[in-house]
């Protein structure tokens, strides 16, 4: 879990994880995406215990960003999965971003669960088709506090340049940001966008594959930070349990970012919706 100073008791030293679950469907093969395409609608008697297989994995970490979790549905046997995740690997604090709800059918959701209380959570709508958003979470108070943004961006690249304009717009005012999620492009594709580079103050990263699952050739998962955070052992996870592999990484904080998460205001909630 997260170090702390010698004598503060502040987190010195966070670690990261991104992750698209798929709903908790288990792909090892591209003929996979048709002869189970009807867990996408339909419960699974093994969705359940796959998913307490994944919150063994997730425990070990302080923040996880979820990507094509379900809200609730009867896909799910009823069950929040970012809610259900954040119990059984025993995080404290989650969110949970309902972006398209098909009724009792369907609930597509970005999750967040932190170690770290959330001092303030936003809910933001991505520009294009409805369907995508970003949460915005911070982490402690004033200039110093951390910004995590979790967000899953379109398959399209003119609809990803419009999100990701969108995106430097809430960036730019800010000092200490992550950015994690499944992007849908590659580094190569994401670094002609200046605007959000800049906003970043993009530290320079490598990409690691992580699409498709069974046999990586695409990097599409990334987490990306800021100048003003260090970070170390980045690492895609040979665990098979979506068509996606999650990707982690320790972030070490500067000492004012530490000292503000330390005197933030503390998250109420446990849980909390976002509203759509």
């Amino acid at each position: 879990m997260s170090d702390q100073g010698p004598s503060t008791g502040q987190p010195t030293r966070l670690r990261v994880l991104t992750f698209n679950l798929q709903v908790g469907i288990h792909t090892h093969a591209y003929h996979h995406y048709v002869t189970r395409s009807w867990q996408h609608l339909l419960p699974h008697p093994e969705r359940q215990s796959r998913l307490d297989f994944i919150s063994g994995t997730l425990a070990h970490y302080d923040i996880v960003a979820l990507q094509e979790v379900d809200g609730g549905s009867f896909r799910s046997g009823n069950v929040n999965q970012t809610e259900y995740l954040a119990s059984k690997a025993a995080f404290p604090f989650c969110c949970h971003q309902l972006n398209r709800n098909f009724g009792n059918v369907a609930k597509h959701s970005n999750g967040l669960l932190s170690r770290i209380p959330m001092s303030r959570v936003q809910n933001h709508k991505l520009p294009g088709p409805p369907g995508r958003g970003v949460i915005h979470a911070t982490l402690g108070e004033g200039q110093h506090a951390l910004h995590i943004f979790a967000v899953h961006l379109s398959l399209g690249q003119r609809t990803r340049d419009r999100q990701l304009s969108y995106l430097s717009e809430l960036i730019e005012p800010l000092t200490h940001v992550v950015v994690l999620g499944d992007l849908n492009c590659t580094l190569e594709q994401l670094t002609p966008h200046k605007r959000f580079c800049n906003a970043m103050d993009l530290a320079p990263g490598k990409a690691l594959l992580s699409y498709p699952a069974w046999q990586p050739k695409r990097a599409l998962d990334h987490i990306l930070v800021s100048k003003s955070l260090k970070t170390t052992n980045l690492e895609v996870l040979d665990q098979h349990y979506s068509d996606h592999l999650p990707l982690a990484l320790e972030l070490e904080l500067p000492e004012a970012c530490a000292r503000a998460l330390n005197h933030a205001p503390k998250q109420e909630e446990p849980s909390i919706v976002l509203p759509t």
